[in-house]
């Protein structure tokens, strides 16, 4: 066991490309604002022109390795930052830094590595609604989940760009949730239809409120301690997160109320391909 954490440890902590990891602007991948603001509005484009196209949409037989394919890689790299981030907080000088880093604190280091990981990986995501439009699944295309889509991403950079304090952990919680949502999506692509749909979308309202106790801890120490780094960025990351809570919320409820009538009317509906909303 404790050969299985060193190793471990070495590749995802102490490895010299991630242990001396540096966030620069321009030089690091994704870092100017440029980038995110076109990555956001081609995605944005992308999805308004695809979803008013007039195309046939693909057969599961086509679809369904797709999205086993899709939900997979998302499954491992999640599980890959989960372990990652969290054995860096473990490891780190100091546990509290996951909660609040010191003022002026830059974005180098394990942390930020796996936080520079993240933001990129919100892009794979991109493919969650590639894979709706194509499965001819128009109607679940909601404002939430392209608001999500495009938000999130903006979110993730501003965790790095202001060295913003909590979201080590954010990220190892949102990666947790994210291997066990990737995993029903997978073993619904392959065939196999676990019961456990609803455990899922309640573990994404369970992280939201779990963050937003956590926040009460990072503010406390923000306003009566020394401060804490990238507090601008945590009021965009709490807006962000109140207003998802608020629309998952209200599509939770209507989404398993809709479902009991339909089966109070004799209709027991499934359907499998992307039921859970992706949150960050």
């Amino acid at each position: 066991m404790n050969s299985l954490v060193s190793t471990l440890k070495y590749w995802l902590v102490d490895h010299p490309t991630i242990l001396h990891f540096q966030w620069i602007q321009p030089q690091t991948l994704g870092s100017t604002p440029t980038f995110l603001a076109t990555t956001v509005l081609t995605y944005l484009t992308l999805t308004l022109l695809l979803s008013r196209s007039q195309f046939p949409p693909l057969t599961p037989k086509l679809l369904k390795p797709i999205t086993a394919v899709h939900s997979l890689i998302l499954l491992v790299l999640s599980l890959i930052m989960a372990v990652g981030c969290s054995l860096s907080i473990l490891h780190s000088s100091d546990w509290a830094s996951a909660i609040c880093f010191p003022k002026e604190t830059k974005p180098n280091g394990p942390l930020f590595f796996w936080a520079q990981v993240f933001y990129l990986s919100k892009l794979l995501e991109f493919g969650d609604t590639l894979l709706i439009i194509l499965g001819g699944s128009i109607r679940r295309l909601s404002f939430l989940h392209v608001y999500h889509h495009a938000t999130v991403v903006v979110m993730c950079y501003l965790w790095v760009r202001t060295s913003q304090s909590l979201f080590p952990v954010a990220l190892v919680t949102n990666a947790s949730v994210h291997v066990i949502m990737y995993g029903y999506y997978f073993l619904c692509a392959v065939g196999i239809r676990p019961g456990w749909k609803r455990v899922v979308t309640d573990c994404q309202i369970v992280q939201f409120v779990f963050s937003f106790a956590v926040s009460g801890r990072m503010l406390y120490l923000h306003f009566f301690g020394s401060g804490c780094s990238g507090i601008l960025g945590w009021c965009f990351n709490a807006g962000f997160n109140a207003s998802l809570l608020a629309l998952f919320v209200n599509f939770h409820a209507k989404s398993y109320a809709s479902r009991k009538r339909t089966k109070v009317e004799g209709v027991d509906y499934h359907d499998d391909n992307k039921v859970v909303i992706v949150l960050a």
